[in-house]
């Protein structure tokens, strides 16, 4: 018989049997687990009655805020009328209509959508498909993934390979074969090779360099035997780069002149992180194939979704071709549902151009943190923005090992939640502070971050 969980310890029970993502359990084993019960808005609480702000709109996820009230109950009334049923074969009203929508906001001609539950499955998808299509097609030795380092893709074996962060991929190598890596779009970590006389970097001739670093990539592994580029818009682990200008129609030249795939992981960028449905809308360029979840539903209810371009899945469409793939949950009735009244949510009250007439402000506010010597670069786009910090701003020196242990693990993550904020203290790369709150947030959202910000980062400084 199971205790009432309003007699219960939640905290130890957490420990005693909930296993958290990514979490160094042992931290728990003599503290309290936070616990969050309650989102309005812009903000969450927890079991003890605190307030915080969502800075990182729980993980890139609840663009429309919390509580809305609306998706619940289009939750409850699709439960009521079909719960479950697959798409193995079949079809049902709400994924049709989803599966439509999606193709009707992505750029160029891509129409197909093929459903997941998440972002990892939807990369997973996005490769198998690569390596199938070229089959297909007559190329069979084209299997191979390119990506950049430090960027995140997700935590199944495939997406696992195509991640470029090897602390991550060591415990479960030996993983996939056939990803290689190639440099990101960090220009504030920029090879000093690049700088002028005046020690700065051109944007425009960084992101030709970047995308030429791909085209090496795909060079030295043999143009016959590379499937697809993997790129995020703005990429995530690192904290928040942005790309420089030109590098994505550069990118897309290089993928069409030696028969390549473009792949936009858009787990995070997509359904108006950076104020457009699709963040390949807001930089320009027209992928073969989008990977995407997190926002579509605001968190309401998991889904995720790849989609492809007719010229990909024209010969999927013929004869007895079949795409050997698919997910039990993927295209849930509910998640349909609930990520269609989200989108209505998204046109009714404007939330991409919200985002996009205050991106400008939110930066702004974020950049007065410059005068803080802890404080190196303030980048990203849209609403989504990392801090990175260091321990010297003219030399751009970085962490230690213990410094990041010691600062970043040991104070700052909790004095950040401590002083009702919660967001990211991340070194996948170099230290960063990761702030992409709720899509609603206004300036009165960002002043109260950036206060928070300034004790938190302040305090963290006297410790180094």
């Amino acid at each position: 018989m199971t205790a009432d969980p309003a007699q219960k310890d939640l905290s130890k029970t957490a420990y005693d049997h909930l296993w958290m993502h990514f979490t160094r359990m042992s931290s728990y084993e003599n503290s309290p687990v936070p616990t969050i019960v309650k989102g309005e808005g812009t903000y969450i609480w927890d079991d003890k009655g605190r307030k915080y702000i969502d800075g990182l709109a729980g993980l890139f996820v609840v663009q429309a805020g919390h509580g809305r009230t609306e998706l619940a109950e289009v939750a409850a009334k699709q439960a009521k009328e079909l719960a479950f049923f697959p798409i193995w074969s079949y079809a049902h009203p709400k994924a049709v209509e989803l599966a439509e929508r999606l193709a009707n906001y992505a750029p160029g001609d891509l129409n197909k959508v093929f459903f997941s539950t998440g972002g990892g499955e939807a990369v997973e998808t996005a490769w198998k498909l690569a390596k199938q299509y070229f089959k297909l097609i007559g190329k069979p030795t084209k299997y191979k993934v390119i990506s950049r380092a430090i960027a995140y893709h997700g935590t199944p074996q495939g997406a696992l390979s195509i991640t470029g962060l090897p602390g991550l991929k060591a415990p479960f190598e030996p993983l996939v074969p056939g990803t290689h890596k190639a440099p990101n779009t960090n220009i504030y970590r920029a090879p000093h090779y690049l700088e002028g006389p005046d020690g700065t970097v051109d944007p425009e001739a960084y992101g030709r360099w970047c995308a030429d670093q791909v085209e090496e990539a795909i060079l030295f592994e043999g143009p016959e035997t590379v499937a697809a580029v993997f790129v995020e818009p703005v990429q995530n682990a690192g904290g928040c780069f942005p790309p420089p200008p030109g590098y994505f129609q550069r990118l897309r030249e290089i993928c069409d002149r030696h028969d390549v795939l473009l792949v936009s992981d858009e787990v995070i960028c997509a359904f108006g992180r950076l104020g457009t449905m699709f963040g390949a809308d807001k930089f320009g360029y027209v992928p073969d194939m989008i990977t995407c979840a997190k926002g579509m539903t605001s968190g309401y209810s998991p889904i995720g979704a790849t989609i492809i371009s007719d010229r990909i899945a024209e010969p999927f469409y013929k004869g007895d071709n079949t795409f050997l793939h698919g997910y039990t949950f993927a295209g849930h009735p509910v998640s349909s549902a609930v990520a269609l009244a989200n989108l209505d949510i998204f046109e009714r009250e404007g939330l991409n151009q919200h985002v996009l007439d205050n991106e400008s402000a939110f930066l702004g506010t974020l950049s007065k943190l410059r005068d803080l010597p802890i404080v190196g670069d303030v980048r990203g786009n849209g609403y989504f923005y990392g801090i990175e910090l260091v321990k010297d701003k003219v030399t751009k020196e970085t962490f230690n090992d213990e410094e990041t242990e010691r600062v970043l693990y040991g104070f700052l993550s909790k004095a950040l939640f401590d002083n009702g904020l919660y967001c990211r203290a991340d070194d996948r790369g170099d230290p960063v502070v990761q702030l992409a709150p709720p899509l609603i947030s206004d300036q009165s959202t960002f002043d109260e971050i950036e206060q928070i910000l300034r004790t938190s980062l302040t305090d963290a400084w006297a410790k180094l």
